[in-house]
């Protein structure tokens, strides 16, 4: 709606009543922002003519629950869901899965649904990686995140990490920029580097933090939703860490997880083989392990 992205939006939920007040809620504010049809709809309705489908159905983590303690439960509606989706959804459309674990249950959605992996894709580190360039830009010297090149990868979850050796700031390499900056502030560069990993667990640790003072977080996850629906029906070819179909990286096959990739009216074109440093390389593989237990 704000971003002008969307003609239309449909709400599908089992609950009708509840889906039907969301959407009179948001026709209020219809004459602040971009003209948008939303209503509430059926599976029918709401899947046939739909160029993205994003699928937030599933149990809400509670308060001390880890996002793969999830998976039985979110996994069973999805397997209700998913059949209903496929039915009348048409071939090309995109099926966004934002419901936790995303890794589990985006592959989960590519093998029930039978759509081709770059056109099933999970929101995956986006958030994440938002969250990690916040705080980077907060931590030195208030630069503007937008400035900031630096991705988290892996599972979206507690074994995801950053990928500090590719990571940039103006186009200077993070290790580069941060030996200059200790130079200036005449702090040691290894204390810089214990920095970054309080960062790193910082952004680990961000929806617990949330969860805890409100119960759920809301705002930044949506934005990054329209993020990427923006990428996919503008046909961006925006690179983005969603979670995406790995055939095969450093020997890591037949998985969702996240890795910057190109999103665009295809959904996923490809992801980036970033040239990983061996310890990254061995985080990436355990954070796979992780997922596919």
């Amino acid at each position: 709606m704000l971003l002008g992205v969307a003609r239309e939006i449909a709400i599908v939920d089992s609950n009708v009543q509840k889906a039907s007040g969301e959407s009179l809620d948001l026709n209020h504010g219809i004459s602040f922002v971009n003209p948008t049809s939303i209503y509430q709809a059926d599976y029918k309705d709401g899947c046939q003519n739909a160029d993205v489908i994003v699928i937030t159905a599933g149990a809400a983590q509670k308060e001390g629950e880890t996002r793969l303690d999830l998976i039985k439960t979110n996994t069973k509606i999805f397997k209700s869901i998913i059949s209903e989706i496929v039915k009348y959804a048409k071939k090309e459309a995109i099926l966004l899965v934002v419901t936790n674990p995303v890794d589990v249950l985006t592959y989960v959605t590519y093998k029930l649904s039978g759509f081709p992996s770059n056109q099933v894709i999970g929101s995956g580190t986006v958030l994440d990686t938002s969250r990690l360039r916040f705080l980077i830009s907060q931590h030195f010297q208030g630069i503007n995140a937008k400035n900031i090149h630096a991705y988290i990868i892996g599972e979206h979850g507690d074994t995801e990490f950053p990928v500090w050796s590719n990571a940039q700031i103006g186009g200077v390499t993070l290790e580069k920029y941060l030996k200059s900056c200790s130079n200036k502030n005449s702090k040691p560069y290894k204390e810089i580097e214990t920095e970054l990993k309080s960062i790193h667990e910082d952004v680990k640790n961000s929806a617990y933090k949330i969860i805890a003072a409100k119960g759920s977080t809301y705002y930044a996850i949506a934005l990054s939703i329209c993020s990427i629906i923006k990428a996919i029906v503008r046909n961006e070819q925006t690179i983005m860490p969603v979670s995406t179909f790995i055939d095969d990286y450093y020997g890591v096959k037949d998985i969702y997880l996240s890795l910057p990739s190109l999103v665009g009216q295809n959904g996923v074109e490809y992801f980036l083989r970033l040239d990983l440093s061996p310890e990254e390389q061995k985080l990436f593989k355990k954070s796979a392990q992780t997922v596919k237990k």
